[in-house]
Parts: C-alpha cells; sequence; structure tokens
C-alpha cells in the first residue's frame, strides 16, 4: 500500500516515447527559466537519456512536465558499488504548478525504482527544499576554491620509491580512455561516486563552444611515470585571457583533477598554479576534504565555499543499509518513519562486526534505541554527515543512552562522500 499522492484528476503521468523526446526536454528547459543548451549538450543528453525510464505528465495530449532516471552504479562506505536511481531532468511548466504534478510524479517514479531492485535513488536539487517531502536529505557536501597564483604554493611531498614523474599536455578526447580507466579505479575510495558506464565518459570531456564563457578550449595534463608512460593522474582545465593596465590577469578554470597518490596529486596543482599569464585558479567542485586544503603553503589565502551536493533517498532501507560497510561493529534498533515510502515505515535491527565483516539490517519487535525519519537516514548513509551532528538539529532521537554516539561512529567514512559531476 502506498500513500494517496495522485495529481488532480486533469493530469496523467506515463511513460515517455522516443518521439517525444525533443518536446519534452524543450517544456523541461521552459520549466528550467527557458535558457535553451547548447547543440552539443542537448544531443549528449540525449543519448544518454533512458527513455524507458523517463516520464511524461500530460494534460489531454499536451506534456506539461517531466521526470527522469538513470541507471548508475554508485560507491558507499565500505567500498561496495551499488545499483542506484540517479533521479534527473524533474521539471513542471509553471502554469501546472501546485497541483501534484510533481508529487505524482515522484510517486510514479520511486514505485519505479522499488520495482527495479534499486535500494538508493539520488538527486541534485536546483531546489533543495522541494524534495525533503519526498525523502531525499542532503547526503554529501561540494567545495568550490580559488586561490590566487603566486600567493599559493603546493609543495609536492617526497615518497620513498615513487616513480619520477613527467608532465605531458594531451588532447583530452585522445586521453580519454586512460584517464576513464584511472577514474573507474578511483570510485570504490570515495563513497558518491558514480560508475561512468558507456557514453557517460563523454561527459566530462563536453566542451561546447558556446558554454565557454570566454575560456579557452578544453586542456588535459597527464601526469606519467617517466619511462614506462603509465597514467598516474591527470587534470582538465580552461584557461580565460585578460589583461588589466598590460598586465595579465588571466583565470584557470579546473574541471576535473584525479591521481593515484598525494605526490601526484600535488604536482598536478602545483602546476595549475604555475600556469603563465594568469592570477587565479578556481575549481568549482571538489570534495570538502580535499587534500588542496592541507597541501597548499598559505591554506588562508584560499577561498573556500560550501554548497549542497548529493541528495540521498533510500527506497529499501533494510537493503541500503545491509549492503554499505561500517567503520565500528554495531548492534542498533531503528525506528523508521516514511510517510512518502510507507513501506520503510518501522522498526529495524542493524547489525555489523566492522569493516570487511557480515552485516545484517531486518525488521524486529525489539525497543527502538533511535528514531529518525528516512530523509535524516538519506543523510547520514555516505558517511559525510553524522548521526551525531543530526541529534543535534533534533533529527535524530536517542532513545537508549550511547546509541546515538555508537551508530555515529559506525556510519562514519574516513574519506568525505563527494559528487564528480551532475547529471
Amino acid at each position: 500500500m502506498t500513500a494517496d499522492t495522485s495529481a488532480s484528476s486533469s493530469l496523467t503521468v506515463r511513460l515517455l516515447t522516443a518521439e517525444e523526446w525533443d518536446g519534452w526536454y524543450g517544456k523541461l528547459e521552459i520549466a528550467f527559466g527557458g535558457e535553451q543548451e547548447q547543440p552539443e549538450e542537448r544531443a549528449l543528453w540525449q543519448e544518454l537519456t533512458e527513455i524507458d525510464r523517463s516520464l511524461a505528465v500530460c494534460e489531454g495530449d499536451e506534456i506539461v512536465g517531466g521526470a527522469g532516471a538513470f541507471s548508475f552504479r554508485m560507491s558507499v562506505p565500505g567500498g561496495a558499488v551499488l545499483p542506484t536511481a540517479g533521479v534527473t531532468m524533474v521539471g513542471v511548466l509553471p502554469t501546472h504548478r501546485r497541483r501534484g504534478a510533481l508529487t505524482a510524479l515522484m510517486r510514479r517514479q520511486l514505485d519505479d525504482v522499488r520495482a527495479r531492485g534499486e535500494a538508493i535513488a539520488v538527486l541534485t536539487a536546483s531546489e533543495p527544499a522541494i524534495y525533503g517531502r519526498y525523502g531525499y536529505g542532503v547526503g554529501s557536501w561540494r567545495m568550490a576554491v580559488t586561490a590566487p597564483r603566486g600567493r599559493v604554493a603546493v609543495p609536492v611531498p617526497v615518497e620513498a620509491e615513487a616513480p619520477e614523474l613527467r608532465l605531458r599536455l594531451a588532447d583530452p578526447a585522445g586521453a580519454g580512455p586512460a584517464c576513464e580507466e584511472l577514474y573507474a579505479s578511483l570510485v570504490p575510495r570515495r563513497p558518491g561516486m558514480l560508475e561512468r558506464r558507456p557514453g557517460w565518459e563523454r561527459l566530462p570531456l563536453l566542451d561546447a563552444p558556446g558554454s565557454r564563457a570566454g575560456h579557452s578550449a578544453l586542456q588535459c595534463v597527464l601526469a606519467e611515470e617517466r619511462g614506462s608512460g603509465r597514467l598516474l593522474g591527470y587534470a582538465r582545465y580552461a584557461v580565460k585571457d585578460a589583461w588589466v593596465n598590460n598586465n595579465a590577469a588571466g583565470s584557470v578554470r579546473v574541471r576535473d583533477v584525479d591521481a593515484v597518490s598525494p605526490q601526484v596529486y600535488a604536482a598536478l596543482w602545483s602546476y595549475l598554479l604555475g600556469l603563465d599569464l594568469t592570477e587565479r585558479v578556481t575549481a568549482g567542485n571538489r570534495p570538502v576534504d580535499d587534500p588542496l586544503l592541507y597541501l597548499a603553503s598559505d591554506p588562508r589565502r584560499l577561498e573556500p565555499r560550501l554548497e549542497d551536493s548529493l541528495f540521498v533517498r533510500l527506497v529499501d532501507v533494510d537493503a541500503a543499509l545491509a549492503q554499505r560497510g561500517y567503520a565500528t561493529p554495531v548492534d542498533v534498533v531503528l525506528e523508521v518513519t516514511d510517510e512518502f515510502c510507507p513501506w520503510n515505515t518501522g522498526r529495524r535491527r542493524l547489525r555489523s562486526d566492522g569493516p570487511g565483516k557480515g552485516t545484517s539490517c531486518e525488521r524486529t519487535d525489539r525497543p527502538a534505541e533511535l528514531a529518525l525519519d528516512v530523509r535524516a537516514l538519506g543523510s547520514a548513509y555516505l558517511g559525510g554527515v553524522t548521526l551525531a551532528a543530526l541529534g543535534a538539529a533534533g533529527r535524530v532521537a536517542e532513545l537508549r543512552e550511547g546509541a546515538l554516539a555508537d551508530a555515529s561512529r559506525a556510519f562514519a567514512s574516513d574519506l568525505a562522500p563527494w559528487l564528480p559531476h551532475g547529471f
């Protein structure tokens, strides 16, 4: 049984057809303000769209909104990479808001996610306040950071028996396959990262001229082991030329920096912060615990800004909790409430023997020790928002003394969760 969340009687929700995609996407562009994407961007999103997961809300024969989902696999604490629904392309025409259309879309979509056996749904929110009522909680944050060239140095740490590095400029597309292989090796290390299915390797290379905002074409520098040529790291970036009173004042916009070791990561940032004819370097999406914060010679010169990133929704609480790892042993009874997906409401016992050990999450009649809603549980799921912090905000109630601290330690992640790119 599910909650009654139907749209007004004049609106219906159905699957999209491939022939309708262009008009459907155009309606979504209007819902987001009316600015049309560049042709290259639009073409890629059309290729990546999963038609059998795309929904249209209609009034009669007219499409007035929609929602979609991607079939992702996402890393979770403990290193597992789990099937995850990536909710996307959600919008309703301004003429049809406040009529239950979005709620009907969310109802149909979450029922479909459950039927597919995906225990987790995630999204990035244009307006975070909207999605809390459907059980999504902010599960990861991102950091935008700006560093002044010449005022911040990044010393390269000395590593015993570290390979000698060579930095080499390369065509981003030509270097793409090797960079993708390196990226894939990093996914299990940090929660919240997405495996890139076929076709998604094109997203980090997307470089529509109309979206460059005065920057150069995308550039790519590779960090390779001297002699063998083995790829150890890469950075993708663009440079904007500028002059003030005949002095160079360009800027560097960093898109990606990935590396297999601290030495390589530092070498790439040292390169980016040393580019000639520039005065600042900006990266719009880095983890909140990015090593740059601790590598920088003068962290006060950095200008970090915190932003919400990935919102997490547990569609099957028992399966989701049983499939992630835990930092310490834990045995706790959770009382979970979920108004939108009531099949999750109830009491369950979560038990784990610790890292790499057996875990179970099963319904129980034992007394509850922690009480929380599914939104708070989604926030804590990837380990970037602690249960203790949620408790301090009144989002988790401790019913047994010590249960909150024990569970909070168990849910923690060594590395902060991070979504490397949008969808």
